[in-house]
């Protein structure tokens, strides 16, 4: 009996030799690679996440509870990006104590070098050009881009992107929502960029441009929150490709591939389904601009 266990170890430990040899897609998940204690991560046993700060709703929630948080608070699990970012922090073995938030400023989180952060979630889209200098992780959710007007305004009742070249347009700096109008709306004027969604919004109440690109989900929030007579004009169509956005490592960082097996997982098992479906219905209905 002892001579036949013997063999039949030998036998498991060849195998396991000879799926190492073949560099198989799992073969980095069955040596460890992905179990807490060997993640590469800025501090051992704590998983570090970053964000913008102020952090709106819906893709955050729970409101102004722990400073230095503004309007949301990431530390509350509520809204669509945190609740995914705790979600994933499971999957990878860590519990909600163990997880902490740094406020990281949107641009500099795809900025080449060294980052203060193991992953960075604040509605940021894959590009090419960003991938060069940071890695991406899979999809965390696809976007769709929308145009926030106001309510009696003539460009609210624009159904066209050619109908939306006479007027001002603006949107946040750095992001595919200015690249969308610069690219795919090509409106008569050049677009305004600001600093922040804010400043972006501030504009628009104070009648200095005529309407703002930001995704859709952001777009419910603009015009129920921020500007009494907002109104969605429209959401458009994906150009060249579904935008999506990812979180964001520092480039070569292993633990990108330990979180991509996560949201396979949340994937598969409906979590993230569920998870859009309570932070994201809303973003169902806006009519679209062709």
């Amino acid at each position: 009996m002892r001579s036949v266990l013997v063999g039949l170890a030998l036998v498991a430990l060849a195998l396991a030799v000879a799926a190492t040899a073949t560099g198989s897609r799992d073969t980095e998940f069955q040596a460890g690679a992905c179990t807490k204690a060997n993640l590469n991560l800025l501090e051992v046993g704590r998983l570090t996440l970053g964000t913008d700060n102020p952090a709106f709703p819906p893709w955050w929630g729970g409101g102004e509870t722990r400073k230095p948080w503004k309007i949301s608070n990431p530390y509350s699990g509520q809204g669509y990006e945190s609740a995914v970012a705790y979600a994933v922090a499971r999957q990878l073995g860590f519990s909600k104590r163990q997880v902490d938030w740094r406020h990281v400023p949107f641009a500099q989180s795809y900025r080449p070098g060294d980052k203060d952060f193991d992953f960075y979630m604040a509605q940021v889209s894959y590009t090419p050009a960003r991938d060069k200098v940071v890695d991406f992780s899979n999809a965390y959710y696809f976007v769709n881009q929308a145009l926030v007007g106001r309510e009696g305004t003539a460009i609210a009742r624009a159904r066209t992107r050619s109908a939306l070249r006479p007027y001002r347009l603006g949107a946040q700096l750095g992001t595919t929502s200015y690249q969308y109008i610069v690219d795919h709306i090509r409106p008569s004027s050049r677009p305004l960029a600001y600093r922040s969604n804010d400043l972006a919004v501030q504009a628009l109440k104070n009648g200095q441009i005529d309407g703002i690109v930001v995704d859709l989900p952001t777009a419910f929030f603009v015009t129920a929150v921020q500007v009494e007579d907002g109104v969605i004009v429209g959401q458009f169509p994906n150009r060249g490709g579904r935008e999506r956005f990812g979180m964001v490592f520092e480039q070569g960082n292993s633990l990108r591939r330990c979180v991509n097996r996560a949201l396979n997982r949340l994937w598969a098992n409906g979590t993230i389904k569920e998870t859009q479906t309570r932070w994201l219905s809303r973003a169902a209905g806006a009519p679209v601009i062709r």
